[in-house]
């Protein structure tokens, strides 16, 4: 993109702000990496917030520098739901750097992100690129989470190993789920060194839409030990696929809007030992809205739909219901994942503090 196609598309970005009240909210603007080794690819991930009442979506993310690739969540955020941008450093070159991001979006006209490190030949410490450690391998995270996918894609994740102990170890993952394969490189690792495992995830084995969970286990070899200290969390959901759509389909597309009845949920959880949420869905849109899942993202909480089928204008009551006793202590926060018929925005998540 030329610096001038540049501008005069931030400028039109800019007056369609005038008319939008998405609002996008970033936890950390500078990443920093600190060490990063010499060749040895790095991902800053920015976490991004819609703060605003109408859906952000982000148009194109632009590094500085052709040393950099970003992927970032290309449907629309909802009001309050959450998006990533993940930029992949390259390492290619020595020395300390620091990095800028242009961001496109329909909530300002260009904003600025950034990420800096120095690019040593070395690591003596890697404690902070790999924060995470089970039984002497250093891991640099401690969750797999796979970007939301359409049946027929192939998206990847991968993990960074170091070889802490003093042993040589060939790292595998077990319990891996059938929809998940998985490659090591190198296959062995010995005292000091460090490699990758990669994850890829096959959605044609996936049958329904919506949030797939399992549990896994990062190992030092096949057949070791199973239990809650190498136990890592698995992540993927499936959106259904809308490809075969016109544009006229599209624009006619059912729309889910929520409102959400205010409550005080923690008096209640206090008083009582449960609690209720009702919300209320409605279509907005032109067609037919479905309601094609409905799922709780943590412990504690269950869901009840009246209808899941809603006609132009027509309204369903969502029932979310809180247990005291077995809510995770150590969140105070429930999501509710709903996946519908809506092209333009296939994914909600609702958000339900206590």
């Amino acid at each position: 993109m030329t610096r001038v196609l540049f501008i005069i598309l931030a400028n039109l970005l800019f007056i369609t702000h005038a008319y939008s009240q998405a609002k996008m909210s970033i936890d950390n603007e500078t990443f920093d990496f600190g060490e990063v080794e010499w060749k040895q690819p790095g991902t800053a991930r920015f976490n991004i917030t819609n703060t605003g009442d109408k859906p952000l979506v982000i148009n194109e993310v632009i590094p500085d520098c052709a040393c950099s690739v970003a992927q970032w969540t290309t449907a629309a955020i909802a009001p309050n739901d959450k998006g990533v941008i993940e930029v992949v450093f390259d390492a290619k070159a020595l020395g300390s750097f620091h990095k800028s991001i242009a961001i496109l979006s329909n909530a300002e006209a260009l904003k600025y992100i950034h990420f800096k490190g120095k690019v040593v030949e070395k690591l003596k410490d890697y404690s902070k690129t790999h924060p995470y450690v089970i039984d002497g391998l250093r891991i640099d995270k401690q969750e797999i989470v796979f970007h939301d996918a359409t049946k027929g894609e192939r998206p990847t994740f991968e993990m960074s190993i170091v070889n802490q102990s003093n042993k040589a170890y060939e790292p595998v993952i077990m319990h891996l789920p059938a929809y998940v394969e998985m490659e090591a490189t190198p296959s062995l690792l010995e005292h000091g060194d460090r490699g990758h495992i990669t994850l890829t995830l096959n959605t044609e084995l996936l049958s329904n839409v919506g949030l797939n969970e399992s549990t896994v286990y990062l190992s030092r070899f096949t057949g070791d030990k199973v239990s809650e200290e190498n136990a890592i969390p698995l992540s993927a959901i499936l959106l259904p696929d809308f490809s075969t759509l016109s544009e006229t389909e599209k624009s006619k597309a059912p729309r889910l809007e929520i409102s959400m009845k205010k409550g005080s949920i923690s008096q209640a959880l206090a008083t009582k030992g449960s609690a209720k949420c009702d919300i209320t869905l409605t279509n907005t849109g032109a067609s037919t809205l479905k309601i094609m899942n409905v799922q709780v993202i943590g412990s504690g909480a269950t869901v009840s739909l009246k209808k899941s089928t809603l006609q132009p204008k027509q309204s369903a009551r969502l029932r979310v219901t809180l247990n005291k006793k077995t809510l995770n202590k150590q969140e105070n926060q429930i999501k509710v994942l709903l996946i519908t018929n809506n092209p333009n925005q296939p994914k909600t998540e609702i958000n339900i503090n206590y």
